[in-house]
């Protein structure tokens, strides 16, 4: 019996030391989640009571050609920035990793110092930057003979130009990558150079698959980072040139508290909630497929 009350005092003690937390979480996470789905089953325009429609919003949502364009937006940036992001950040640090290599310190600070810049500076250094006369993008080209696009205003540029900024600022992947790098044992190399493998092959052999596990964390939340991408199109674009640069995230928020459609901002929330949850299990099965050949 002692045993039993002791157990149950610590139960309540537990419960007491932890009770902010589970009221928070209640109140701030909870809460919004359950009436986020309600509302996207109701006509709900904020100012006006809630009025219950079924699935009439996500109807209405594959009926929508911006949404349906900010949809296909995002979905280019998943199939082209995440990959081509991924692909230099293995790189670099693969490179930065060398230990031949002299005076890597610099660089990898180099890398980092983007990610510590605030969203906002950020945005207006890189409009200056890809100015169609002025931007030291398009005179850099302009010394080899290219003429050089209007980057932002362009209907084809647009994106490639936010790809640029993503790439720019994968500082933290870097550090990332080179810390998973430096998991991998020496002796692994040795063994593959004594075998005749070159840098190339030890790079696919040996790198790559013993840094399956960090690819995969980088790469998920990045998409997650480019399914919640809002304040570098809303600054430097504000989704044009004729909805280009339109994308997901920065619909839903023009939707909530532009157009005080809260029922219908509700139901593109939880759409790309199932989304981004089907990709991320896709990620995960195409990751795990052959890890027990390494």
């Amino acid at each position: 019996m002692k045993k039993m009350n002791m157990r149950k005092k610590e139960a309540i003690h537990g419960l007491l030391f932890v009770s902010p937390w589970i009221i928070g979480f209640l109140v701030f996470t909870l809460y919004p989640i359950c009436s986020s789905l309600y509302y996207s089953l109701c006509d709900y325009q904020v100012i006006k009571e809630p009025v219950f429609i079924g699935l009439g919003n996500y109807k209405a949502l594959f009926q929508d050609k911006t949404f349906l364009k900010a949809l296909s937006n995002t979905v280019y940036m998943v199939i082209f920035g995440v990959p081509i992001t991924t692909f230099i950040a293995v790189a670099v640090s693969i490179i930065l990793n060398n230990k031949k290599l002299k005076y890597t310190g610099p660089f990898r600070v180099s890398f980092f110092i983007p990610t510590l810049v605030p969203t906002v500076v950020a945005c207006l250094l890189w409009i200056w930057v890809m100015q169609p006369e002025t931007g030291i993008v398009n005179r850099l080209l302009g010394y080899i003979g290219i003429q050089g696009p209007g980057w932002l205003s362009s209907m084809f540029w647009s994106k490639p130009a936010l790809i640029i900024m993503m790439v720019w600022t994968c500082g933290n992947a870097i550090i990332i990558y080179l810390a998973g790098l430096q998991d991998i044992p020496d002796s692994l190399y040795e063994s593959a150079a004594l075998d005749g493998a070159g840098f190339f092959r030890q790079t696919m052999s040996v790198t790559i698959p013993l840094l399956r596990s960090t690819i995969l964390y980088n790469v998920v939340t990045l998409i997650i980072a480019v399914f919640q991408w809002f304040a570098e199109p809303y600054i430097m674009t504000s989704g044009g040139p004729d909805n280009q640069t339109m994308f997901y995230s920065l619909y839903l928020y023009q939707n909530a508290f532009s157009y005080f459609k809260m029922g219908y901002a509700s139901a593109m929330a939880w759409i790309l909630l199932l989304i981004a949850l089907a990709i991320i299990l896709v990620l995960f099965k195409v990751f795990r497929f052959g890890e027990s050949d390494y």
